[in-house]
């Protein structure tokens, strides 16, 4: 079953084929956690063009501020991998810690911040360098990593102690502590800088929480007709830049939720693959790209029309995406 694509992906890999408008040329990158390899998508035919095989259990990635070079958390090798996006060969390795889950990289390229899920601990790595110079103890299993748009704040969120944690990036200390709900995944903030947005995948919510204050200004929950509630698991965020639409994964429920980013109401689900688990939108805003980790396949999602135009299937598990513009 885990390896089996899903009869929807099946029919929107029909149906994309000749309704899907490429965003523009870009490449997308996608770690598949039990197949310890990325897949690198096509942005314009929407296909995969390589596989590359990577440390054991890839999770989260992102790309360097000049999309030169993609950072990869090799979680049970317990460091953090560099693809060289042109030559798509490992070129060398970076601290983590122990069990890097999620990685943000902070808005002037020159910091990596990681969670380390096994160590409780949250390490910044020196780009230039390519040396640990700090590791932050917060709560247990953190995983989610945000950084504030003027990159002076670092937001962590620690599954088992249910928090999210504020860290200043100057003193590399925690400035606040955000109770949320059970399991927080995601911390995700507003481009403005005035909210943070954090999944909580077993209390179902996502809270909204006032960067200023550090108080939860609103808690957004789903409700899926046919489905029970412990199956909606919300996981992965992402919002638009002018807040008008926020896209938040529900795992098992196998659907993306449409939510208002200013009224916090959720405005539909789309359904995609099975256990949907991170998004990322192209640089224009035109498509979200969600990994489905039990059907093996990624969905291209038309932000405008709200709707799933195709499904391209991947390595086994697929977990982390990032997009090269």
């Amino acid at each position: 079953m885990l390896n089996s694509p899903s009869p929807f992906g099946a029919l929107l890999l029909l149906a994309g084929s000749l309704t899907a408008a490429p965003a523009g040329a870009m490449t997308v990158y996608v770690s598949n956690e039990k197949g310890s390899s990325i897949s690198v998508i096509d942005g314009d035919s929407l296909k995969v063009t390589d596989t590359i095989e990577v440390g054991n259990r890839p999770r989260g990635i992102a790309l360097s501020s000049d999309n030169r070079y993609l950072y990869i958390c090799a979680s049970d090798d317990d460091h953090i991998e560099i693809l060289d996006t042109e030559s798509l060969k490992i070129v060398g390795t970076l601290p983590s810690g122990p069990d890097p889950e999620l990685l943000v990289i902070s808005p002037d390229g020159k910091h990596l911040y990681v969670a380390n899920e096994d160590d409780n601990l949250v390490t910044v790595v020196d780009l230039e360098t390519r040396d640990a110079i700090a590791e932050i103890p917060v709560g247990v299993e953190p995983e989610g990593m945000g950084v504030s748009p003027d990159g002076k704040t670092v937001v962590n969120t620690s599954e088992t102690t249910n928090m999210a944690h504020f860290i200043d990036v100057e003193t590399f200390e925690i400035t606040g502590n955000v109770l949320v709900d059970q399991r927080p995944r995601i911390a995700e903030f507003t481009a403005d800088g005035e909210e943070v947005w954090v999944s909580a995948e077993i209390g179902g919510t996502v809270s909204v929480i006032d960067a200023a204050t550090r108080e939860v200004r609103h808690k957004i929950e789903f409700e899926v007709a046919g489905l029970q509630p412990e199956a909606i698991q919300p996981v992965g965020v992402r919002i638009l830049k002018d807040r008008s639409k926020a896209f938040v994964a529900l795992g098992p429920a196998n659907r993306v939720a449409i939510v208002d980013g200013n009224t916090y109401e959720v405005i539909d689900y789309i359904l995609v693959g099975q256990r949907v688990w991170q998004l990322s939108l192209t640089p224009d805003e035109t498509q979200l790209y969600s990994t489905n980790g039990v059907s093996n396949d990624v969905t291209v999602i038309d932000v405008v029309n709200e709707k799933a135009v195709k499904s391209i299937p991947v390595g086994s598990f697929p977990w982390g995406v990032a997009i090269k513009p």
